[in-house]
């Protein structure tokens, strides 16, 4: 089998997805805990508790990790493996680089780290779509903000303070672009998150890190290859642009047969799909079992 696995960001945590996690296991019991809820699920119906910085990424590894555990005992390991933003960290501990303890923990520090950084300057990001790279830049130009995310020519997300936010998004409709403000209050991977970055360098430095067992591809330092590049891309991407476009790229070039997002949502695999229209992808969101992923992944991935 020859298949990718690409685990989501913040964004779309709804109340229905993963329908199939397994309610029972160590992790999921271990995210309950650091987010003090008993129903993760009756949580996000709550106004504003899914968009806080700190219940989206504990929430978002630990059902990245259960999900992969589930699956990875009904499928031969993946030919690649990426992670969009926060997804980094269940991909790092998919590929082997972190247990998914220390992934857990990590996904608490880093939300802290992130949220001291967003006390001081407020803040939050803009998805914009269908405007060219020259008409990007203008916004940023004019408004102070920066790229945070780079999904494509004419996809990308702009992060910085809230003001200036509100001032991009009327200048983009103006244009004729697509707004959309996403349901994050930090302005991730831009430099308003330069002390975030190194808070949490710090406390990687701590943590036991091997070298990727797959091909690992990271948001901001192409492929991670040892225990040492693996630190610092975590920290790297917290205040750096996110390149998925070149992401996507260097997962292609491992001539997979298939794609599989791991997280809520369809966002990356309806991302992928655009790019690569030959090479089919899949979110797990939309099965209802575990069984149902393998059996898919199988006739797509098979040499």
């Amino acid at each position: 089998m020859s298949f990718a696995l690409l685990f989501s960001g913040q964004g779309n945590q709804h109340q229905a997805m993963l329908p199939w996690i397994d309610e029972d296991d160590d992790i999921v019991r271990d995210m309950r805990s650091r987010l003090g809820v008993d129903d993760w699920r009756d949580a996000l119906a709550q106004p504003g508790w899914a968009e806080r910085n700190a219940n989206a990424q504990t929430l978002l590894t630990g059902l990245a990790l259960t999900a992969w555990k589930e699956l990875a005992p009904l499928v031969t390991p993946p030919t690649a493996v990426a992670g969009y933003s926060v997804g980094e960290l269940a991909a790092f501990s998919a590929a082997g680089v972190i247990s998914p303890e220390s992934a857990m923990a990590l996904a608490q520090r880093r939300a802290e780290a992130m949220d001291e950084c967003a006390m001081r300057t407020p803040g939050g990001l803009l998805a914009v779509s269908g405007l060219p790279s020259l008409g990007i830049k203008g916004l940023c130009t004019e408004t102070g903000l920066a790229l945070a995310i780079h999904n494509g020519e004419d996809s990308v997300i702009l992060g910085g303070p809230v003001a200036a936010l509100a001032r991009a998004e009327q200048m983009a409709l103006r244009q004729g672009a697509q707004c959309t403000r996403l349901r994050v209050n930090v302005a991730s991977h831009t430099p308003w998150m330069r002390d975030a970055a190194d808070s949490f360098a710090r406390t990687l430095a701590d943590v036991p890190f091997r070298a990727p067992q797959v091909a690992l591809f990271s948001n901001a330092a192409d492929r991670v290859r040892d225990a040492a590049s693996a630190r610092i891309a975590l920290a790297m991407q917290i205040a750096m642009t996110v390149r998925w476009d070149e992401c996507m790229e260097n997962v292609m070039a491992r001539q997979v047969r298939c794609v599989l997002e791991i997280g809520p949502g369809q966002a990356l695999a309806r991302m992928w799909n655009k790019r690569y229209p030959t090479v089919p992808a899949r979110a797990c969101d939309d099965f209802r079992s575990t069984g149902a992923i393998a059996v898919w992944l199988r006739s797509h991935a098979a040499e």
